[in-house]
């Protein structure tokens, strides 16, 4: 006999019905091949494992989001996965063992004990990619530039990046002589952004005057472009870790704006997220129809040294299944067209294009000489520059 309400999930999980479950595949797959062709090959960690490697590196911050249980047969700790990034981590350092830089990818469920405030999922589809063995900017941009091309091909929108370093605090911390208390009080407040709090907490701390005027001013240090030069006037009594950590940032932005002339890019020196596991640039992916990000990740050096091997690491993740929804949103709001683009090879159209064609939109751009215009070639609508934009209009 039926049970009352036995149809009834548990809070926070769902199930995918035929319609969505095929987009949600087509998607996953698209992105897979992308990373394919990036050079990231597919690995796929274990659903439960030993709860010592599941905590490793970021790995404390997620010990409530896990569920745990006793192995009948070891003795030990086990849990469902909450992240998968210490999982990949384990298999370059103890499994690949590559000299040279190893790039991973992954996708697959992963189990929150709670809800975050701003979803309502606990079992989020984790996809992601990883790249060890490089210490230097340019792996930092290549994972970014990776996490923009999958948003693009997502056909989002409007996307916003937002980049830090955690080196800043740290070194800052390191500078000031703080113990572990000490610098666990500061970040907490620094990341609720509590100002009157934080000038508390640094007239009571017995640290350098200069080094706790910067602490003041950190949280102010968010923006755009010009808060890097504001940066070093506020952090020009900061030691040597300070100021490189700052030219890291300078120079990761510059690359991204050479490849992304139009992205906006914001920065927060306050912003330590997953500060207890990355160590150097930071990064995430917004925007304007949710109010969270839909994308991050950051560098997070030597997590691989509790398995044998300590390797530079830096990488990104994201939600499959909100990317997923959100994409199905711009689809539905953008319908298909045909597009007649003209010959010019400038950046900025190059870079509509590339967004009109991820969104699904057929654009056909004009080679020189050749017969047949935007009419003839079947399309509706052509891409003509307004005020600096390229924007599509209709044709009569």
């Amino acid at each position: 006999m039926q049970q009352k309400d036995s149809w009834l999930l548990p809070e926070g999980i769902e199930e995918i019905l035929p319609q969505e479950a095929a987009y949600l595949e087509n998607l996953r797959r698209s992105i897979l091949q992308l990373f394919t062709c990036w050079g990231y090959e597919l690995v796929i960690p274990p659903m439960i494992d030993f709860i010592d490697s599941l905590l490793t590196g970021s790995g404390h911050d997620l010990d409530l989001q896990t569920f745990k249980l006793t192995d009948q047969i070891s003795g030990r700790t086990l849990g469902f996965r909450a992240d998968m990034t210490p999982q990949v981590a384990r298999m370059d350092a103890h499994h690949l063992k590559h000299e040279w830089p190893t790039r991973l990818c992954y996708v697959g469920t992963v189990l929150h004990t709670r809800c975050d405030p701003l979803e309502k999922t606990r079992s989020p589809m984790q996809i992601g990619a990883e790249l060890y063995g490089h210490a230097g900017i340019e792996s930092d941009v290549e994972v970014i530039r990776l996490m923009l091309e999958m948003l693009a091909l997502t056909g989002l929108l409007n996307v916003h990046l937002d980049l830090g370093h955690v080196g800043i605090f740290r070194a800052l911390s390191r500078q000031a002589g703080l113990d572990h208390n000490q610098e666990s009080l500061l970040f907490d407040i620094l990341q609720r952004k509590a100002r009157p709090e934080l000038e508390e907490l640094m007239f009571d701390f017995a640290i350098n005057e200069d080094v706790k005027e910067m602490f003041l001013k950190l949280p102010e240090l968010n923006g755009g472009q010009d808060v890097l030069n504001k940066a070093r006037i506020v952090l020009a009594k900061a030691d040597a870790q300070v100021k490189q950590a700052l030219a890291n940032l300078e120079a990761a932005a510059d690359l991204l704006t050479s490849r992304f002339p139009t992205l906006p890019i914001s920065f927060d020196l306050a912003e330590l997220r997953g500060y207890h596991y990355h160590t150097g640039v930071v990064f995430a992916a917004f925007v304007p129809t949710i109010g969270r990000e839909i994308a991050r990740g950051g560098r997070y050096d030597n997590i691989g040294a509790v398995f044998g091997r300590a390797r530079p690491a830096t990488g990104f993740s994201s939600d499959l299944k909100l990317l997923a929804s959100l994409a199905k949103q711009t689809a539905q709001d953008q319908p298909s067209q045909r597009i007649f683009a003209p010959y010019q090879d400038i950046t900025e159209l190059n870079e509509k294009i590339r967004d009109l064609r991820a969104q699904g939109h057929i654009v056909i751009q004009q080679l020189p000489g050749q017969l047949g215009a935007a009419k003839e070639l079947g399309c509706t609508a052509v891409l003509v520059l307004d005020n600096q934009n390229w924007v599509i209009q209709a044709l009569d």
